[in-house]
């Protein structure tokens, strides 16, 4: 499998290249430079070096003599070689090129001396002169595994070309989150601006009744048109969702408002007072309440796009998770038939609750990752929100209780506490037929279900992801579940824990 992109570009060109090359490079990745010597290699590989540098840029000297420079990337190691002068694959051997690729990257000037020690998924590059000396025609190829990212490359290398106003910006790579969506910050001389790559994914495999994991959970594949559509609406309520600067809803591609770094998670590891920010994020969903729900939220494109609502097999499909992973991590082999059974007894009835509640905003992933301070705007707006491509048609105490029982920073107890009360005091004192109680109640089925939930993802993340660090959450999530589980309502599935995982399981240290 090939892809191959060709083009004219000057300097600027080129760096824009190598920074969108950067944005995609992982361990393993080799990228091979051809063309005659003043083609533009080596402007080409200090481009890209520089775009994985970063703010720690440094000095990138030519390996010409050297034959291999090797720099400490922020996010992995890159190494440039230079084979012009190499006899044999074996030099190349021996100045450490399979060593390099198995521990970051490489880019490889004159690949052609060592045709025989390429990976089959490579990038090449070859540059060559044309007859304005400003310019250099440039082919980019894609083999195996890297043909994809060099087709969404050349997507975002036209998106951009576009949007002059960005022109000679420079891109930067931000840390992303564990979806298949990355991002990058545009420096420009009127100011940033974030770059949204959000492809559509492709559907999973088919784990049920013919449907993958994704649609039955109802997750957004085209994650821009929600995004889009969902957030008109909350800055239409006059809350702070990124404006949206240029977009490509069919590819997946966004231009959107840089809302800034200081994310509620920093903010609080730096000393504020997460009192303060988690009380704006709860009156950020108070105001969402009095947001009325339309049956669809139009599209700058002329469509529309509405909420969907989980059914019993969303719900269920995510509790198994709980089975499906953490089980046998914990015990070394799959649950058997008849624990299944009696764990999908057990919720059945709290399925039940779940779906009979009223439905209206719930943006799903309202939590401190998401959130950003932004202390200059008035009220409600300082918070920033991120998150909301996959938002639902489901109960308001869902994002509460995402917000108050944050799966990545620790929530006390007794803030947790205070600041449910004051939501039920402020939603009750706006909304005469509001109940706390049946609030509390829904507010507990959806902590159990979301932090059972969330106890399978951490180990699907680390099996099947390979993201270890998420387990650092288990322990909260433990803590979270069961303050759930203390409801009277809940009181079967709270023994089915405490039997199957008593306290020396909920540590979140794996056998062996």
């Amino acid at each position: 499998m090939m892809a191959q992109w060709t083009g004219d570009l000057d300097e600027t060109g080129l760096v824009r290249l190598a920074e969108l090359m950067a944005l995609k490079l992982c361990r393993g990745d080799l990228i091979g430079l051809g063309g005659e010597v003043g083609a533009g290699k080596t402007t080409l590989a200090r481009a890209l070096i520089g775009a994985l540098m970063g703010e720690g840029r440094a000095e990138v000297p030519s390996p010409t003599f050297s034959l291999a420079q090797t720099y400490e990337t922020p996010r992995l190691t890159l190494t440039h070689f230079d084979f012009y002068r190499l006899a044999s694959a074996d030099e190349a051997r021996e100045v450490g090129l399979d060593a390099a690729l198995a521990d970051g990257a490489a880019i490889v000037e004159w690949p052609d001396r060592v045709a025989e020690l390429l990976p089959e998924s490579r990038y090449q590059i070859d540059l060559s002169e044309i007859a304005d000396p400003a310019m250099r025609r440039l082919t980019l190829r894609g083999f195996g595994g890297a043909s994809l990212r060099v087709g969404r490359i050349c997507e975002l290398m036209a998106f951009l070309k576009r949007y002059p106003r960005r022109r000679g910006a420079r891109i930067a790579y931000l840390e992303g989150d564990a979806s298949t969506r990355s991002y990058a910050r545009l420096f420009a001389a009127d100011g940033t601006a974030i770059l949204m790559d959000a492809p559509i994914a492709p559907d999973g495999p088919p784990i049920r009744e013919g449907k993958s994991y994704s649609r039955i959970a109802r997750l957004a594949e085209n994650m821009v048109r929600p995004f889009v559509a969902v957030g008109a609406a909350l800055r239409g309520a006059g809350l702070s969702a990124p404006a949206v600067e240029a977009f490509d809803l069919d590819k997946g591609i966004l231009l959107i408002e840089d809302l800034g770094d200081r994310v509620f998670t920093a903010e609080v590891a730096g000393g504020a007072s997460q009192s303060e920010l988690w009380r704006a994020a709860v009156d950020a969903l108070l105001r969402l309440r009095l947001l009325p729900l339309p049956p669809s939220l139009p599209l700058p494109d002329g469509s529309a796009y509405a909420l969907p609502r989980r059914d019993r097999a969303a719900f269920e499909i995510e509790i198994e998770l709980l089975l499906d992973w953490y089980w046998p991590a914990l015990k070394g082999g799959p649950a058997s038939g008849a624990v299944r059974a009696e764990f999908m007894d057990l919720w059945s009835p709290v399925i039940d609750r779940l779906l009979a509640l009223p439905g209206g905003w719930f943006l799903r992933d309202y939590h401190s990752p998401n959130l950003m301070w932004l202390p200059e705007r008035e009220g409600v707006a300082r918070v920033g929100i991120l998150d909301f491509q996959d938002a639902l048609q489901e109960h308001f105490a869902f994002d509460l209780l995402s917000l108050l029982q944050d799966a990545r920073t620790s929530v006390p107890a007794a803030l947790e506490s205070e600041l449910f009360q004051h939501y039920c005091a402020e939603a009750a004192a706006r909304e005469p037929a509001f109940e706390a109680r049946a609030f509390a109640a829904a507010y507990a089925d959806f902590g159990a279900q979301r932090n059972t939930r969330l106890l399978g993802l951490w180990l699907r993340l680390l099996q099947r992801d390979g993201k270890p660090q998420y387990l650092q959450n288990i322990p909260r999530t433990w803590g979270y579940l069961e303050r759930n589980l203390r409801a009277p309502a809940l009181d079967g599935l709270s023994a089915w824990y405490d039997r199957h995982f008593p306290p020396e399981l909920r540590s979140g240290t794996l056998p062996g």
